[in-house]
């Protein structure tokens, strides 16, 4: 992937997530997040390793907010819509996603419907449609990079639980 397609703060993403198939991998890497959160013992599912920190439900909650946040960017992208996409600010989200109060088996039903949409959605995309480059939080970003970017986010943030939670 050309680094033009993408801003250098993605670039952990897109490394971990370079040797996948897109948009096949989606649904492999949903059975293997699903497999990973169910095997998280219920003790840890709300447990911070710093106060400040987020709670692995919040992890899930805040896969699931970026990846309807990146489908949508994706869809205007590939709609050849040239207005510059807003950030935002994940740690809001966070604070008002109110994981604490939700089940994991809530959590989980609303990631599978999401990650569906965008296994949907990618499906959709042909070639010319997938390479288009727009603006997002001040940066280029194209649909293709959108793609990894949601697959090697998941697998950073599986990564960290695995190092720091569990």
């Amino acid at each position: 992937m050309n680094k033009n397609e993408y801003a250098p703060y993605f670039e952990t993403y897109i490394s971990l997530s370079n040797q996948l198939a897109m948009p096949n991998d989606f649904l492999t890497n949903m059975e293997s997040c699903v497999a990973f959160f169910e095997t998280v013992p219920t003790d840890k599912l709300d447990y911070r390793y710093q106060p400040e920190k987020w709670s692995i439900k919040d992890i899930l909650l805040h896969l699931i907010d970026c990846e309807r946040i990146f489908q949508y960017r994706a869809l205007r992208i590939s709609r050849n819509d040239k207005t510059a996409l807003p950030g935002f600010e994940e740690n809001d989200y966070a604070i008002e996603g109110n994981a604490t109060n939700r089940s994991l088996d809530s959590l989980l039903d609303e990631y599978k419907s999401v990650r569906n949409a965008t296994v949907t959605l990618f499906n959709s995309f042909v070639s010319d449609e997938l390479n288009r480059v727009a603006i997002a939080s001040g940066k280029n970003i194209s649909v293709r990079a959108i793609g990894y970017i949601i697959l090697g986010h998941e697998l950073h943030h599986i990564n960290i639980i695995k190092e720091r939670y569990l």
